[in-house]
């Protein structure tokens, strides 16, 4: 297989991680050439890794994009509100793309960047990783071979963990949508896009409700300080205590997250001067942290979607009615059971050792898209711009369902953007 070259746009968690270890464990098949990324200290470390000569490492993705086209493949893996410019450049230059989801934090753009991929020609991968996992992958396999018969609903939940919300959607990058994206998008988007890629059928109405209920001020402990490191009374028996969370002997993520350096004094350093060591009850979060969706896709088709922060464990688990029977699965644990109706019998299918994040799909996406990118774009993939961006839109029309109260029309609302 003939190596292909890549550049990443954004050497953060998800890039420089996740997705990016790929060329190492299989340097005959991808090398990374060229880096964009502001804070130094993550640019040299990925540039030594990869070895990427200084020539071809850049504070800012306009340095990089502005100069002629020097790989096969762009891998954008910016901040959410950082999508579009570097996107809509990567593409001018003729470059293959993975573009980390959100496709764009306005249904505006996300339509132009589709638009613009589609002309191309060019291959152009959404990370909706959840359509690439072997959980999902095999309960399509399953609709689609009448397991159930005709497919009438889907219960579906995202059980977002205490703290992974405290981590991510309150003290992180993600807790403020003016600054980043609504939990409906940023998080739940993967959420959309696999009900969507299950039913097989367009969203055609949708209504949501939700709010920000618990992490706010008025649920705050009585003298609780701003930072849990500024002589906080309830440091030791808070559930969201910063020094708990990220000062143990684990320094994977999430605490991988809070500094470039983990040592016991630098963590202790970015408790006392970063966002991750502000009190929970007193950060400029405004992200729900509970929601509901009911869909009605074509075909009559129904859908209920559940995202809510106060469950212990962080998983996925969904439930799918046929006429014929029923499917039950739990993602993180690798279980779907089929039941038949009228039969005593179900059947369970495990797929124990499936590994990696979110249950395979990451490096089940990054397999497709060397797979793709191999065959020079001629294959469009699961998760191509013309199919992916419903996803997108039916999220930013749930957010406005929650903030009007109105049911809303799919093609009223996509209208709009065309």
């Amino acid at each position: 297989m003939k190596q292909k070259t890549c550049i990443l746009v954004g050497a953060g968690l998800r890039g420089m991680e996740i997705y990016a270890p790929y060329a190492l464990e299989h340097p005959d098949e991808l090398k990374f050439v060229a880096v964009a990324e502001p804070d130094p200290v993550r640019r040299e470390r990925f540039a030594k890794a990869h070895k990427i000569p200084a020539e071809a490492c850049f504070k800012t993705w306009e340095d990089l994009l502005e100069k002629p086209k020097m790989a096969d493949a762009a891998m954008i893996m910016t901040l959410d509100r950082m999508h579009f410019k570097p996107t809509m450049a990567a593409i001018d230059r003729g470059y293959h793309i993975l573009l980390e989801k959100p496709m764009a934090s306005t249904p505006g753009e996300c339509v132009t960047i589709a638009e613009a991929a589609r002309k191309s020609g060019k291959l152009f991968l959404l990370c909706y990783v959840l359509r690439y996992t072997p959980f999902f992958s095999t309960i399509k396999q399953l609709l689609d071979d009448g397991a159930i018969g005709k497919l009438i609903s889907i219960q579906h939940n995202e059980n977002v963990g205490y703290w992974h919300q405290a981590h991510s959607f309150v003290r992180g990058h993600y807790g403020n949508s003016e600054k980043e994206s609504p939990m409906i998008l940023q998080k739940s988007s993967h959420d959309m896009d696999i009900m969507l890629w299950l039913a097989g059928k367009d969203c055609k109405r949708l209504s949501s409700f939700g709010s920000l209920s618990h992490f706010n001020s008025e649920n705050a402990p009585a003298g609780a300080p701003l930072r849990c490191t500024d002589g906080c009374p309830h440091i030791d028996t808070c559930i969201h205590s910063a020094p708990a969370l990220y000062l143990t002997d684990n320094i994977k993520w999430p605490t991988s997250a809070i500094s470039n350096f983990l040592d016991y004094e630098s963590r202790l350093k970015a408790l006392k001067e970063g966002p991750y060591g502000r009190c929970v009850y007193h950060c400029d979060n405004d992200v729900v942290d509970h929601q509901v969706v009911s869909l009605e896709f074509g075909d009559g088709i129904t859908a209920a979607f559940t995202m809510c922060a106060f469950t212990n464990e962080i998983s996925r688990t969904i439930k799918l009615m046929g006429t014929e029977g029923e499917i039950r699965g739990a993602m993180e644990k690798d279980e779907i059971k089929i039941l038949r109706f009228g039969s005593r019998e179900s059947k369970l299918i495990s797929l124990k050792g499936v590994s990696g994040d979110h249950s395979g799909g990451d490096i089940g996406i990054m397999k497709e898209f060397m797979r793709l990118l191999h065959a020079d774009g001629s294959e469009k993939g699961r998760s191509s711009a013309e199919k992916a961006i419903q996803s997108n839109i039916m999220a930013f029309a749930a957010e406005e369902s929650r903030l009007t109260n109105k049911v809303i029309d799919m093609d009223e609302y996509y209208k709009r953007f065309l």
